[in-house]
């Protein structure tokens, strides 16, 4: 079958785009304008003819592209080939926001504990083969030249931009690819579960992936996939770009011979090679080589964590300056989300969107003069910025049933006083909601977004009293159906909201309708351990982002196994991914969303609105999650002199936001 070129492929670019988000009016008011199509680089020049003896030699000829001035020094020294040599034949060409920038400085950063530097090896990179546009509207080529799909969406042809290269120099070609499928997926020591995202949608099967020369792949898959494309734009599939073949070999058993490899690993203090392989395929290992705009020079346990400017990074300006501006990232580490807002008050961070508080908007706008800082306000693809995740597999079979009990969980929807929670712990801003999606994506519907919504405590009271809950002790506190107590732990790290806030408030409304809730606060780590475990956690809470382009990532909308956010069916979500061999069978509402989630996986474009409007309305009508407060901006403080930030943009993790605004093209003014 003769595969349809790009220009072909008008109803392929529909096909393609499946949960595309609303008009384009309203994601103009949204979000802004789309910037203009990416131009193509010029052709490399041609080389110099030699001269015939007794000619005067011609003058070098001057290169096409521009380079920062410390990587100028060193190919004048001789230490790294000309830029021209560096980049490949077709860079991507990135539009800046403003203005063309300026070379060198430092980006300062904070992170919330070492690992938080991580958002190197995505939010401050986003290298996918594909990525989502600015708007989140669509995507684009990004590591790939171009991009096929066949008639029924079953072969993925990618183009990869020839002559690109890992920032140690090497060449950038399809065998790394086939070493991420070959050697990595398909190992089961290093890979014990294929990852859904690779599994055909009909037969769960892994997809294949196909080399047909150095610079094309096939990905190969034995049913139609429409949302794969969205899924090679994703976070899910970040990292299969990020498997340099030529480093990663010698710590491999299919490249490195059994003797060597044990001693390699015996001498990096571990039992087994795939250990070996997990320490140096790792952002922490600065030896690895990267095709990030920086790549990591300084790690944990040492701090500040830097991340230097890669030399051979492939994407240039529309100058033809090679990208990025600035010269390296530096996170200095603290404890806590409290500690970075104040360095941001202080000044101290040059931009930083993530970690940034709630509840010190007033502080920010009060020291902005001082701390030579503007305040951004971007667009959270967020149905709710403070969820509850009710656990439905807990280990206590009395909490067990009541989750599993829909009017429990109305009850304790219309229990809580979201109008209050917005007016004091959100300073005013966004509203009282329901978990749903984000009005700018083309699956809202008002009815979902006020369903259980409404604070009621009389409706919530009856409820309770309807399931039996109609014993209380002495304070005033229902009785389980055996007469002990009823608590309801809400657990939550205080990290990308004013959680501590909102839980209190709350607990203070369930209180008014008989339920006991405690907050329990903890840092991420144990929080993230707990809600993977996914036994004892009673309820958790995290932020219902994804909300924009949900398809690709839905996990706000059936039961899931989860770390951050937390496991609301882990035994649930086993069953389903092994196809019934492990875990527990869930109830047939539960199955029936999972298996619509298959049918949206590889429906066509006629069939799929209508399927992924149904997958939404389930999920609000069954409320497995309970919304609280959304329709938000992304807080951020922004020096004044760091500029080519927009103004305008979507924030999501599927969008791996800051990296769709192009930070490659963010720069500081020196002077």
């Amino acid at each position: 079958m003769r595969m349809k070129t790009q220009s072909e492929r008008v109803s392929r670019r529909q096909f393609l785009q499946l949960s595309a988000v609303a008009s384009a009016s309203a994601l103009l008011a949204a979000c802004g304008s789309s910037p203009a199509a990416e131009a193509p680089a010029a052709a490399p020049a041609a080389p110099t003819a030699v001269p015939a003896a007794g000619e005067a030699a011609p003058a070098a000829a001057a290169s096409q592209y521009k380079e920062a001035p410390m990587l100028a020094e060193m190919v004048n020294a001789g230490s790294l080939p000309p830029v021209d040599e560096r980049l490949p034949q077709n860079p991507r060409v990135i539009p800046v926001v403003e203005e063309i920038g300026e070379y060198g400085g430092t980006w300062y950063r904070v992170a919330v504990g070492p690992g938080d530097a991580g958002t190197i090896t995505n939010r401050l990179s986003y290298e996918n083969l594909l990525r989502w546009n600015e708007d989140g509207s669509g995507v684009v080529a990004n590591i790939v030249e171009s991009y096929e799909v066949n008639d029924d969406a079953t072969v993925f042809t990618m183009h990869l931009r020839q002559g690109m290269h890992w920032s140690d120099g090497e060449p950038f070609t399809a065998d790394d690819y086939m070493f991420w499928h070959d050697d990595v997926l398909l190992n089961t020591d290093l890979t014990p579960s294929i990852p859904s995202w690779f599994k055909d949608p009909v037969t769960a099967n892994p997809g294949v992936i196909e080399k047909v020369d150095d610079f094309t792949i096939n990905f190969k898959f034995e049913n139609s996939y429409g949302l794969f494309l969205q899924m090679l734009a994703g976070p899910s599939s970040s990292s299969i770009s990020d498997y340099p073949k030529h480093y990663l070999t010698q710590f491999h058993p299919s490249y490195t011979d059994e003797a060597t490899l044990a001693q390699l690993t015996a001498d990096a203090g571990f039992d087994e090679w795939f250990q070996l392989f997990g320490q140096k395929r790792n952002w922490q290992n600065p030896e690895q080589p990267h095709i990030w705009a920086w790549v990591p020079t300084r790690v944990p346990p040492d701090v500040p964590v830097v991340a230097e400017r890669n030399p051979y990074f492939y994407k240039v300006d529309t100058e033809g300056n090679q990208l990025p501006y600035l010269d390296s990232i530096t996170w200095d580490v603290v404890e806590n989300a409290d500690l970075a807002n104040l360095k941001a008050v202080a000044g101290e961070i040059d931009c930083q969107f993530r970690h940034i508080l709630w509840q010190n908007y007033p502080l920010f706008i009060e020291n902005m003069e001082q701390g030579e800082y503007r305040v951004m306000r971007w667009a959270l693809a967020e149905g709710s910025n403070c969820l509850l995740h009710p656990n439905y597999n807990h280990t206590d079979e009395g909490l067990r049933d009541l989750f599993r009990t829909k009017d429990f969980r109305i009850a304790l929807s219309v229990g809580i006083n979201r109008s209050q929670i917005a007016e004091l712990a959100y300073q005013g801003f966004g509203t009282g909601r329901q978990a749903t999606v984000i009005k700018e994506s083309p699956y809202y519907k008002e009815e979902n977004a006020i369903r259980y919504a409404e604070f009621d405590p009389a409706q919530a009271n009856q409820l309770l009293d309807g399931i039996g809950l109609t014993e209380k002790d002495n304070e005033g506190y229902r009785l389980r159906a055996d007469g002990t107590p009823l608590s309801i732990s809400i657990e939550y790290a205080p990290i990308f909201g004013p959680w501590r806030d909102a839980v209190q408030m709350i607990t203070d409304s369930w209180k008014e309708i008989g339920i006991r809730a405690i907050p329990k606060e903890e840092d991420r780590t144990l929080f993230s351990q707990r809600g993977t475990a996914g036994e004892e956690m009673d309820m958790g809470i995290w932020i219902m982002d994804r909300c924009l382009t949900p398809l690709i990532e839905p996990w706000s909308f059936f039961p899931y196994r989860g770390g951050t956010p937390p496991s609301t069916g882990g035994l649930w979500w086993d069953w389903y991914q092994s196809q019934g061999a492990q875990g527990e069978e869930p109830p047939t509402e539960v199955q029936d969303q999972y298996a619509l989630y298959d049918q949206i996986r590889g429906a066509s474009p006629d069939a799929l609105p209508a399927l992924a409007q149904q997958f939404f309305d389930n999920a609000s009508e069954n409320l497995w999650f309970i919304g609280t407060v959304g329709d938000l901006p992304h807080v951020g403080i922004v020096k004044n002199n760091f500029r080519n930030v927009p103004e305008n943009a979507v924030s999501d993790w599927l969008q791996q936001t800051p990296g769709n605004t192009n930070v490659e093209q963010y720069f500081k003014r020196q002077a």
